[in-house]
């Protein structure tokens, strides 16, 4: 056992109990309103970051932020080599962040950025920028490397397939989910919305799914391309519109390993790892919840196919 890891792997399973749990996730899908929901979800958990006049977006993300704050206060129980695993793992807020940033240097207002703290990459000088270029020329010295476009989207992809590489390369234990995430990111991008990745986004998607599964032009052809590693992901898809199912089986197999990995793994990374993706999976769930709330908690029917 790593004495190292004792104290933050305890605190690590103890976190996992600030989960909802999927029984209680589906009550609160079935509430009539959002206020009803935001009412119920004020005395959970995610109480942290939630407020009764919030906007189902606004909520949801409360729901990511409640979340990200715990992560921040685990980092503090880890080695440093488990706030270098944490900072991978919340790599997508980042990205969401720097996302909502160029949107900003356009002129919309878009909502606040997630906190990351010291869990940051590169965000805190991101976003000190004012203008696109200056963004990207931060991008560009940082790991996260040159996003080779400028606009929210192409920006958002590179740092997403960059992202997926990193993953595997520092966070082993993630890296089937990595590799999967990256073989539905390129079948909504190819086959859905029938677009190119940019060559930025081509070569760090070429370095996860291989180069015959990101030239793939149809569904058989991604998937008999996909390696073991990411074609898991798109299993049963049948066509390019099921894949918001994939989507949710995506997170089901995460919740499933992480659930694994709690439950062997000594005091190390894999306990952390393991923690991190049952929180972040419970959080997709309310959220998703939320979402129905705001139809008047109807067809429940809905809930149980994607959560």
């Amino acid at each position: 056992m790593n004495v190292d890891w004792v104290a933050g792997s305890v605190r690590a399973r103890a976190m996992t109990r600030r989960r909802l749990g999927r029984p209680a996730v589906r009550d609160l899908a079935a509430s009539p309103s959002v206020e009803a929901a935001l009412s119920a979800l004020a005395h959970t958990p995610y109480g942290h970051d939630i407020r009764p006049d919030h906007t189902l977006a606004e909520a949801q993300r409360a729901v990511v932020d409640t979340v990200l704050w715990n992560l921040r206060v685990l980092a503090g129980w880890v080695p440093r080599e488990g706030v270098t695993i944490l900072r991978v793992l919340v790599g997508a807020a980042e990205a969401a962040n720097t996302e909502d940033h160029l949107q900003k240097l356009a002129g919309a207002e878009p909502p606040s950025p997630y906190r990351l703290g010291g869990l940051a990459t590169a965000w805190p000088r991101l976003a000190r920028t004012t203008r696109v270029d200056e963004l990207c020329r931060v991008l560009a010295t940082s790991p996260w490397g040159d996003p080779g476009g400028e606009t929210p989207r192409d920006v958002g992809l590179a740092m997403r397939t960059v992202l997926a590489d990193r993953t595997i390369a520092a966070v082993p234990a993630a890296g089937a989910w990595a590799a999967g995430a990256t073989a539905l990111l390129v079948a909504r991008v190819v086959l859905l919305d029938h677009r190119e990745l940019r060559p930025h986004a081509r070569i760090a998607a070429t370095r996860v799914v291989g180069p015959a599964a990101v030239s793939a032009h149809t569904l058989p052809e991604l998937i008999a391309a996909l390696p073991t590693s990411a074609r898991w992901a798109l299993a049963d898809v049948q066509e390019p519109t099921d894949l918001w199912q994939a989507e949710a089986r995506w997170w089901t197999r995460v919740e499933r390993d992480g659930h694994a990995l709690v439950r062997r793994a000594t005091a190390g990374p894999e306990m952390l790892v393991g923690a991190v993706a049952m929180m972040a999976t419970d959080a997709w769930r309310v959220r998703a919840a939320l979402e129905l709330a705001s139809r008047g908690g109807a067809p429940m029917e809905l809930f149980d196919a994607v959560a």
